[in-house]
């Protein structure tokens, strides 16, 4: 039986039970250690702290872990630095993915861009690289991500409201009219399998049109079914195993033909902002992660092909310690998986590189000024857990999208923190904690226990019928609302120390004027110019490949070339597919 067949759990813990361990600290030194230790708290630490000696911190989408007072050898009495732990740039990758970290190239400062038309946010984005972002990472509207066009009735008032609205490649050569898609880092979160197979087919056929090789292309898509499937919130749903199979299918032709492009991110991101706790965010985006590497396996790549351009995307939110904690941990899972479980020869195949955002659904209305403490924090947690790549929310994104003042304000806060703080010049500085150290171990024992459950359902797919990940997302989320009401998840200004004088206003983001309008207008035109004859073939020929299961990807690009629309190419997979009922109840 190939490795990949057995149970996650058994077969890492089976791997490391075979590992001989040569514990860091020396054992008549834990022996000495651990009397001085039972005499001090039996002497010094009153019976209230005794009593409470293991608490769990309440924090938003926290991962709920028991804390000790103080940590000390005895936390992690069987610590082994070469196994556990390593050198940075070493298995298991533990304290970062290259030797020298921050110190050779710094984090990407990727910050989100998106909203009005594709004239407003092309303005956004000069605005951005002029003040020196260094990576694109372009939010599109509602409408455009659940892949309705702007003329729909569904679409009437979301049209560039929350992001950018996109209907056809002509609005994608709009979008990114002189900027050097050939030079910069471009994320486009396109959220779900099928949008990304709709959206980035515009984004090449409008590289092809300015003659700019697709293999000079950088980037990533989203391409996550969970996102689809789970976290989405539009009307009308595929099914979850051929919305996999487009998942996977943008995979196999983007590693084609885009070799530079990161083809999939694994999205923990929006799972945890819906609701989920920080362990079922990693759980489900690594159980994701071995179930499309399983497919491609089966489509007959190597399991190095696949694995060398995996990305994940998390969130990071208020538990410090915690986030930082757990970007080590999913980084050394990530590694004994893919070493163990696949057998990659390719050493960077069991690189878990990752995109962190801030918490967005941490932030508060109330006294909104405070949001720029908690970004800044949230940030900080990420650059100590080695982060490929930083997205810091906006302090005024409780409102709306970030008016160019708040959104250059949260770009400034990366490049302090690159900067001016030193926190970059030492690798993985809290490496070593006894803390840090002993909690990252229990997050990925939790993790992997987490992934376990799953697998045991059936598979990452199988669970998201059955409703299962929707449960543990509404249960928690649930809790986590108790939580705040009882104030045991304390936010300032909220529900502690709120103030009875009125904070000073803020200014909030003005939507551009008669954007709807415009985007309409535009696929008046488009219909009125293109041929019909050309529209009806590419879409013809997609329904085709969709129903006899051959990969989709080239017929969606020839549907963007000859100006189908967003919402025409997803009324095929509609057609093709048929539509799926989440379970409504768990």
């Amino acid at each position: 039986m190939p490795e990949f067949r057995k149970n996650t759990k058994d077969l890492i813990l089976e791997n490391d039970s075979r590992q001989e361990r040569v514990p860091l600290y020396n054992p008549e030194a834990v022996k000495r250690i651990e009397k001085e230790f039972k005499k001090w708290k039996d002497e010094k630490v009153s019976k209230k702290d005794n009593d409470n000696w293991c608490v769990t911190p309440h924090t938003v989408i926290g991962s709920e872990i028991e804390r000790e007072l103080l940590y000390t050898p005895l936390s992690n009495v069987d610590f082994d630095y070469m196994i556990d732990s390593g050198n940075s740039g070493q298995e298991p990758f533990t304290r970062g993915l290259h030797p020298n970290m921050y110190r050779g190239r710094q984090f990407t400062m990727r910050q989100l861009t998106g909203f009005g038309s594709p004239e407003d946010t092309n303005e956004r984005i000069k605005f951005m690289l002029d003040n020196g972002v260094t990576g694109l990472n372009i939010l599109f509207d509602l409408p455009t991500i659940q892949m309705y066009d702007s003329d729909d009735p569904v679409s009437r008032g979301q049209v560039g409201m929350s992001g950018v609205a996109v209907d056809s490649v002509y609005d994608m050569e709009l979008l990114f009219k002189d900027i050097p898609i050939e030079d910069v880092s471009i994320s486009l979160v396109t959220h779900y399998p099928s949008n990304t197979a709709i959206l980035f087919p515009m984004f090449l056929a409008m590289a092809k049109k300015r003659g700019i090789s697709w293999d000079k292309l950088k980037g990533s898509v989203q391409n996550d079914v969970t996102l689809e499937e789970v976290v989405r919130s539009g009307p009308e749903y595929i099914p979850p195993k051929d919305c996999f199979r487009i998942q996977c299918d943008n995979i196999e032709f983007i590693r084609k033909n885009v070799p530079l492009w990161n083809f999939i991110t694994l999205n923990g991101y929006n799972l945890r902002e819906f609701g989920a706790s920080g362990i079922t965010e990693i759980a489900v985006a690594i159980t994701n992660g071995m179930e499309t590497i399983e497919n491609l396996i089966s489509r007959g790549y190597e399991v190095d092909w696949v694995a060398r351009r995996l990305a994940f995307f998390w969130s990071a939110a208020s538990d410090f310690f915690d986030e930082v904690s757990r970007i080590r941990a999913a980084r050394r899972l990530w590694y004994k998986i893919i070493k163990n479980k696949y057998n990659a020869k390719d050493l960077k195949s069991t690189w878990m590189r990752c995109h962190v955002q801030t918490s967005g659904i941490s932030l508060t209305r109330q006294e909104p000024l405070n949001n720029i403490i908690r970004a800044a924090y949230h940030a900080l947690s990420v650059v100590f857990g080695g982060a490929q790549s930083l997205h810091v929310d906006s302090y005024d994104e409780a409102y709306s999208v970030p008016t160019e003042e708040s959104a250059l304000l949260s770009l400034r806060t990366q490049q302090i923190i690159q900067n001016e703080i030193g926190v970059t010049e030492v690798v993985d500085p809290l490496g070593g904690s006894y803390y840090i150290e002993t909690m990252t171990g229990d997050i990925e024992e939790k993790i992997l226990n987490e992934i376990d459950e799953l697998e045991k359902a059936g598979g990452y797919i199988c669970s998201i019928e059955k409703g299962m990940i929707q449960k543990k997302i509404a249960e928690h989320f649930y809790k986590e609302q108790e939580l705040i009401e009882k104030k045991d998840i304390k936010l300032v200004g909220q529900n502690i120390f709120t103030s009875e004088s009125k904070a000073p206003s803020i200014n909030v983001f003005k939507y551009p004027l008669d954007v709807e309008e415009k985007q309409k207008e535009r696929i008046a035109n488009l219909k009125s110019s293109r041929s019909k004859k050309e529209v009806e073939k590419a879409l013809g020929d997609l329904e085709a490949a969709c129903i006899q299961k051959t990969n989709i990807i080239p017929f969606s690009v020839k549907c963007a070339e000859v100006g189908c629309t967003i919402g025409e190419i997803f009324k095929v997979f509609k057609k093709s597919y048929g539509l799926w009922k989440p379970p409504v109840s768990y």
